[in-house]
């Protein structure tokens, strides 16, 4: 990957990551911190189970109290701890959740974004400004597409209450950028799977979940729906290289896609899941269909950071499914 597409941060240098707690954002926390950077984590709740707390991340960065719905406390903290990059990864991420409670799901992912992205310019303007704000959006948030894969020129076309208030976050992070020429861009992102995440709504935690224990996996759709899946190590590099691109004026306000772009269904990634973890068992599928509320085909074209960017993934879906499984095995032992 070439040096200039991938942001390594100076010895000492502080990032803010919203949603370190979470599955995600704590494997971005702990790379961070493994090259020197200090890390501050806005933290409203205290989730006791979480990667973040439990191997030993948190202990390591400067966690603060705070509510993204807070726009002083936002300024108040990018001033005191001079941050210079914002990695904006908190979110009400669960599809079914946000059917049953949207507003909730628009406080948390809408507010939260433009509240930050609010106080980002706010510090910048009084003359002390953040070098780089990456804020996570989602491939959910183009909606349902006849013509795949997804580009980054496609319309945002969401229905439902958790693809629109990705692409709503998706459009107030790029309007910051461009109105206020301020270092913003948006990650668009494939399912990211990998260790450490506990929502169990999600195939492939539910699914490592159910194999440790010896039992087989349930699928609530008829199996048919497919994704495009992407390890979340590789989702960190990724999420670095997007940071480094913000050293380019001419790149800023971008949205920038990552996957492999080879859209597997819900049935194969079990099936696969199953044979990684050396478990003989079948999936027990209850479904018909695709689930109301989620899109049934989704998969990205991610030509633009291979080539503009030098990134792309390394770890095939079979290891990636073992290193995961290996994780909840251990975890759930």
């Amino acid at each position: 990957m070439p040096d200039k597409a991938r942001w390594s941060p100076a010895p000492g240098a502080t990032a803010l990551i919203t949603g370190a707690q979470g599955f995600i954002g704590s494997w971005l926390a702990q790379r961070l911190l493994d090259e020197g950077a200090r890390v501050v984590v806005p933290r409203r709740d205290f989730p006791p189970d979480s990667r973040f707390r439990t191997e030993g991340v948190e202990e390591r960065c400067t966690v603060v109290l705070a509510d993204l719905q807070e726009h002083e406390s936002l300024v108040r903290i990018l001033n005191e701890h001079e941050v210079s990059a914002v990695f904006h990864l908190a979110a009400q991420t669960i599809v079914g959740t946000a059917n049953r409670s949207p507003l909730s799901t628009f406080e948390a992912n809408v507010r939260g974004t433009y509240n930050l992205l609010e106080a980002c310019r706010v510090v910048g303007a009084a003359g002390d400004p953040i070098e780089r704000v990456v804020v996570a959006s989602s491939d959910k948030a183009y909606g349902s597409h006849e013509t795949l894969p997804y580009r980054e020129d496609f319309a945002l076309r969401p229905r439902f209450p958790y693809d629109v208030s990705k692409a709503c976050t998706d459009m107030i992070a790029r309007s910051y950028a461009f109105t206020y020429e301020m270092p913003v861009a948006v990650t668009r992102f494939a399912n990211i799977y990998g260790g450490g995440d506990l929502n169990w709504s999600r195939i492939v935690p539910d699914s490592c979940r159910a194999l440790a224990k010896g039992e087989r996996p349930v699928i609530r759709s008829d199996g048919s729906p497919e994704r495009d899946y992407l390890y979340v190590e590789d989702a960190v590099e990724a999420y670095l290289a997007v940071a480094g691109s913000l050293d380019r004026p001419e790149l800023r306000g971008r949205a920038w896609n990552a996957g492999w772009g080879e859209p597997l269904s819900v049935l194969d990634v079990v099936g696969r899941l199953a044979r990684a973890s050396g478990r003989d068992l079948e999936p027990d599928v209850r479904g018909a269909g695709t689930p109301h509320g989620e899109i049934d085909r989704q998969f990205l074209d991610s030509r633009a950071i291979r080539e503009e960017l030098g990134w792309r993934p390394t770890l095939g879906l079979d290891e990636g499914l073992a290193r995961t499984f290996a994780w909840y095995e251990q975890r759930l032992s």
